[in-house]
């Protein structure tokens, strides 16, 4: 066959392959201005997570002191951790505990703190360096984590190990799977994993801009390309789906379990209610998303009318 039919041929699938942006629906929440309330002389740097808590408290990690900072729903400043040992912020997660867990990406370490900052368990290499792809307890510049139902967690580790990693709620290794490459089970920098209520693992394969979804062992079930690239992914247990940050579009989607796209929201820019560089996100139990923003140092909250 020659080549120039061949690329046509490409190109006439890829294209009819490819999500008709313009027919997505746009998801009905709206910004709400001013949030939060900063405190005089407090403002956020590269802010790079945001999780919510079981009192639909705030909390938000970003790269300057104080790192953690803690607002109410209402954008009410409520507490600051100054002073923390972290070398580069990166992922925040809250557990069914209210204990707060901070990623360190180049610390190489995860961290557990109670509600006041004191920290609880560390997982890390010995003497705090990287480790390689088989190593249990070292990662190279990890990124984020997410709970199973019983309390395990999983690590994504991250923009070199390329992997995903699991461990019980003691912290005790499990199993570990994941390389770098394009192949099913393969990631090139896996920036966030998010599990739904029936156990499955959602991992945000960043660079090659898809979404893989295992079972709570790490066997391979599905991908999902065309969907743009996923930087953050939050599931909402209510709603049964998908919350996800493509910081390359700059937009937040809305996903079914089996990989729809539901809706859409926002766009590049600098204005309120614009992204740039959407890096994590979460939703409180009305619903609101609260998106955090590397290059417009902000945090802000979208609420639905």
């Amino acid at each position: 066959m020659p080549f120039q039919i061949l690329a046509l041929i490409v190109l006439l699938i890829s294209t009819a392959e490819a999500t008709e942006w313009s027919a997505i629906p746009k998801l009905p929440h709206k910004l709400v201005e001013d949030w939060p309330d900063l405190p005089k002389g407090l403002n956020l740097g590269e802010t790079v997570s945001v999780d919510v808590d079981s009192k639909d408290n705030i909390w938000v990690f970003h790269r300057v002191e104080p790192m953690v900072i803690q607002f109410d729903r209402n954008g009410k400043f409520l507490d600051a951790w100054e002073n923390m040992p972290i070398e580069s912020a990166h992922g925040l997660k809250v557990d069914a505990n209210d204990n707060i867990w901070l990623v360190d990406v180049s610390g190489h370490r995860i961290m557990k703190c109670d509600r006041n900052g004191h920290i609880r368990l560390i997982i890390a290499n010995p003497g705090n360096g990287s480790g390689d792809n088989d190593t249990p307890y070292g990662f190279n510049r990890p990124t984020a984590l997410a709970f199973a139902l019983n309390g395990d967690f999983y690590i994504a580790d991250g923009y070199v190990n390329s992997r995903v990693v699991k461990y019980t709620s003691n912290g005790e290794y499990i199993t570990h799977w994941g390389s770098k490459g394009t192949g099913e089970g393969q990631f090139n920098l896996v920036h966030d994993v998010t599990v739904d209520k029936n156990d499955r693992v959602y991992v945000a394969d960043r660079t090659n801009a898809r979404i893989q979804v295992f079972n709570s062992n790490g066997k391979f079930i599905e991908m999902w390309p065309d969907i743009g690239s996923p930087w953050g992914v939050h599931y909402v247990e209510s709603q049964d789906a998908i919350y996800m940050a493509d910081g390359v579009s700059n937009r937040i989607l809305k996903l079914s379990t089996s990989g729809k796209i539901l809706g859409q929201l926002s766009q590049f820019g600098k204005a309120p209610g614009d992204l740039d560089l959407a890096h994590h996100l979460s939703v409180d139990s009305e619903g609101s998303i609260y998106v955090a923003e590397i290059k417009n140092w902000r945090i802000q909250k979208f609420a639905i009318p």
